[in-house]
């Protein structure tokens, strides 16, 4: 999984929301029985044909027409088929089965109510382990999810998760002196961030026009004050930026800023500068999602063992999932859900974990290595989407660069709070 993955998903979601509700009711696929005794179905698939997810996917496919006599028909379309699934629909030329991060499914197609309700597969048995999907796949998942018109947030099974947080070098030395255990409190961490300042080690690594990968640490500072984003950025009159715990987020960011404990440049720099400065060891701590260990694989050296954790206080990891998505007019939408199942068990989803070095949600698949300390964040009873879901034009209106200027020491916590509070009541009301 590469970098952008998420945050371009997140980024996108306002348009494709647009997109999607413009199809409405209007956008229907072929037959409505759901096509139960059919020997095929389609598959769009968000993989690159070569990519390694895109292998587990082949081999599972094989196996699932050697068992049941189903042929899969599949294009590996790649990220863009999130911007043909629509269309697609409105055109009764959509595959029967296609997969995407949560929110561009959602943006996509569930939004407008063209998603099929998956919860019959959750019910379904997992071939050879004689429990239904909803013991394998944790409801947390589901949860988290916006509900589309219909009131399901059954309209993706994922099969991958991803989650963000500090990671760090485990073995470098520096670190491990300054950093014996996790820090309890925010204090706490400023602490480690001061024992490495003393040893010229820079605390934080950042590429300083990153808003989003950047912007999770006030996410996760406002998460920790127990703060939701959604309710923040969804509150019209603004009044919820005057929040105590907004200001003491921005407030904890101001102290990485004003402290120094910032790689030096970081303001100039773009993606991946600081990344590739991080993996040579020229900073200990990086804020990025759990695809930065393949990521920087053949970059860090031999003795490098990844470690991550989240900033102190977090009551809730972030988590994105990738999944299929049944459309809701799909005409063979029966084998396809077939499939669904097909794949939850441990044996064909393992592969995503041992091939595509990634995370699953099946909590007995074993993380790859480096990626244990996130597997661990992710099996809490909770878990939240980033930014607790917020899309669309707010962070551009109001949060990016306003952020942005405090993480570059341009404004204050203050001025930040002040001038987020003014956009927003703004931006609302250019909204009707």
């Amino acid at each position: 999984m590469r970098r952008s993955t998420l945050p371009v998903v997140t980024r996108t979601v306002g348009a494709l929301t647009v997109t999607a509700l413009a199809l409405g009711l209007s956008a229907c696929g072929g037959g409505s029985d759901g096509g139960g005794d059919a020997k095929s179905f389609t598959y769009w698939s968000m993989w690159r044909a070569d990519e390694p997810q895109a292998q587990v996917l082949k081999a599972s496919i094989a196996e699932f027409t050697k068992s049941t006599g189903i042929k899969v028909e599949v294009d590996w379309v790649g990220r863009d088929v999130s911007k043909k699934i629509g269309p697609a629909i409105a055109a009764n030329q959509a595959p029967d089965l296609w997969d995407q991060a949560n929110d561009a499914i959602f943006g996509a197609v569930a939004s407008a109510g063209q998603a099929r309700d998956l919860s019959s597969v959750l019910s379904a048995q997992v071939p050879g382990e004689n429990v239904p999907v909803s013991q394998v796949i944790p409801a947390k998942y589901f949860d988290m999810l916006p509900k589309d018109p219909g009131g399901s947030n059954h309209y993706v099974i994922p099969y991958e998760v991803a989650t963000t947080g500090l990671f760090y070098n485990a073995a470098d030395p520096d670190v491990t002196a300054a950093i014996p255990s996790a820090p309890a409190d925010w204090a706490g961490f400023l602490k480690v961030c001061d024992a490495l300042k003393a040893k010229k080690k820079p605390c934080i690594g950042s590429d300083g026009e990153d808003w989003w990968m950047n912007g999770l640490y006030i996410d996760y500072l406002l998460n920790a004050g127990g703060v939701d984003v959604g309710k923040l950025a969804a509150d019209k009159s603004g009044a919820t930026w005057d929040d105590p715990a907004v200001l003491k987020a921005a407030q904890q960011v101001e102290q990485l800023v004003k402290g120094g404990h910032i790689i030096p440049g970081y303001d100039a720099t773009k993606y991946p500068a600081q990344e590739t400065n991080w993996a040579s060891g020229k900073s200990a701590f990086y804020m990025n999602g759990n695809w930065i260990t393949a990521e920087v694989a053949k970059q860090v050296p031999p003795d490098w063992k990844f470690g991550s954790m989240l900033p102190p206080g977090v009551k809730s990891a972030d988590a994105t999932v990738f999944g299929f998505s049944v459309p809701k007019k799909a005409e063979h939408a029966e084998p396809a859900e077939k499939f669904i199942a097909f794949f939850m068990q441990k044996k064909q989803m393992a592969g995503m974990a041992t091939k595509a070095l990634n995370l699953t949600p099946r909590e007995d698949i074993p993380a790859p290595a480096g990626l244990e300390a996130a597997q661990k964040t992710l099996s809490a009873s909770t878990v939240r989407l980033p930014f607790d879901g917020v899309a669309g034009e707010w962070p551009a209106k109001v949060f990016s660069q306003n952020f942005l200027d405090l993480w570059h020491g341009k404004t204050t916590a203050a001025q930040f709070v002040a001038k987020c509070k003014a956009d927003q009541v703004s931006y609302w009301k250019t909204q009707g």
